[in-house]
């Protein structure tokens, strides 16, 4: 194989510096081959995964979970390898778990009525969050399901069941932020289930890719008037990008059918805010804040004056590091999208007085936010795909598909395409993504 390598000596191109593009380069030079070079946009290597600083507190706002703690996961195990993880990430009880299921938080819950409701009272809806959701991800024939959920909650009062249902609603708005749509009516359903959990490089940046021309020998156009020959490229840059600049990034068009499922792959916006307070104003053993609208029934469609109620769920930052208590702030789809039209004083606004209105305490205030900002990002416009209404495990697969996608006179394997939106079932995670990034430069490899 290293032979073939150093033989043929291809020149080899990866657009975008994330980890996709990363991984592939990394296998690359791995097995030999000395020609391959990454081009990337920004001045900064990485792609999704970004930390930025509040104050003395590191803030991850793209990438931030490990999903599935297994050998299988290549990111578990280099989180592992570089002493990265806390022990009890690394027992044997943690690898063994369920990892289809999130790990258990322990919540706190407010009302909009300022009112502190107990763990044990939001039980219910909690159950039967969890029991749809089991139902959703195994879901595979329509015709042969069967609901049984009506009944629940008729026995209440119907205080207790507003309640309850403003508490579902809660959960379901954070669950939209996991896949990153504006509501999971968005998603296909069966789409949904096909998601899987588990158990020496020259890179220049900033460098934009303006044109990649094919179906001749490969040439990449850079904006600064650049072009590069290569004999093969590896496209690694997001589905979101693809999606807005896909007629002017590739000449000839890409064909009918992968632009038909970069059309219908959803991709969508999920934004974190960040927020440190002087002292914490929930429990110390709290992992997640949950913010309950007792109105959830009243709609304001004017998303200027409604998002914030989208911003239901803040997740703990434990151990509070250096003094600092942070917690980081969940909102997804259109009001995510609206927020980041706004300063960050006035989303620091917004955000006192939601706290101080679901606390009861008039004195709280946030010393500083952090927000992140993906859909206005140039090089992003969003977070991660998700399985949009019409997706089906063909459009997935036509994502991975390199072109040109049939033997034909002109050279093979011209342009390969890596990333989290092109792995089938691991969508939307860091370790889909450097899989992607693998199965691409293993391709490569096994050609020469």
């Amino acid at each position: 194989l290293l032979s073939y390598a150093g033989l043929f000596d291809p020149e080899i191109v990866i657009i975008g510096c994330g980890v996709s593009g990363i991984a592939a380069a990394h296998r690359l030079v791995e097995a030999g081959y000395r020609h391959v070079r990454i081009l990337e946009a920004t001045g900064r290597s990485g792609g999704r995964i970004k930390t930025a600083a509040l104050g003395k507190f590191i803030c991850k706002i793209g990438a931030a979970y490990i999903h599935g703690p297994s050998e299988k996961n290549p990111l578990f195990c280099l989180a592992r390898d570089y002493g990265l993880l806390p022990p009890e990430a690394l027992n044997p009880e943690n690898q063994a778990v369920d990892v289809d299921e999130d790990p258990p938080l322990v919540p706190n819950w407010f009302s909009s009525s300022g009112q502190r409701l107990s763990a044990e009272s939001m039980e219910p809806a909690e159950e039967l969050f969890r029991e749809i959701l089991d139902n959703a991800s195994k879901f595979q024939n329509p015709q042969n399901t069967s609901w049984k959920t009506a009944g629940r909650w008729k026995d209440e009062d119907e205080t207790t069941r507003q309640l309850l249902l403003s508490a579902f609603s809660t959960m379901l708005k954070f669950e939209c932020c996991g896949s990153a749509t504006h509501s999971m009516d968005d998603i296909d359903l069966a789409g949904f289930s096909m998601f899987e959990s588990l158990r020496g490089v020259d890179c220049t940046l900033p460098r934009f890719v303006h044109h990649c021309m094919h179906e001749g020998p490969v040439t990449v156009e850079c904006e600064n008037g650049e072009r590069i020959a290569a004999d093969h490229v590896i496209v690694t840059v997001p589905l979101g990008y693809l999606k807005k600049h896909h007629s002017t990034l590739f000449h000839p068009p890409l064909p009918a059918h992968k632009l038909k499922s970069i059309k219908t792959l959803g991709f969508g916006t999920c934004d974190k805010i960040f927020v440190e307070f002087e002292s914490p104003w929930w429990d110390a053993d709290c992992d997640i804040i949950y913010l309950v609208w007792e109105d959830e029934v009243y709609q304001v469609s004017d998303v200027s004056k409604s998002w914030i109620r989208k911003l239901v769920t803040f997740t703990v930052h434990k151990p509070s590091e250096k003094g600092s208590h942070v917690l980081c702030g969940w909102i997804c789809g259109h009001e995510a999208e609206y927020m980041e039209t706004l300063p960050e004083e006035k989303v620091r606004e917004s955000i006192t007085k939601l706290v101080r209105t679901f606390t009861g305490n008039g004195t709280i205030t946030p010393k500083r936010i952090l927000c992140s900002r993906w859909f206005t990002d140039p090089w992003t416009y969003g977070s991660y795909c998700h399985p949009a209404i019409g997706c089906t495990a063909e459009d997935l697969k036509n994502m991975m598909e390199p072109l040109p996608s049939q033997e034909t006179l002109s050279q093979p394997l011209q342009v390969l395409f890596a990333g989290e939106a092109t792995h089938p079932y691991f969508y939307s995670t860091v370790h889909g993504a450097i899989l992607t990034g693998w199965r691409e430069a293993d391709r490569l490899i096994s050609h020469y």
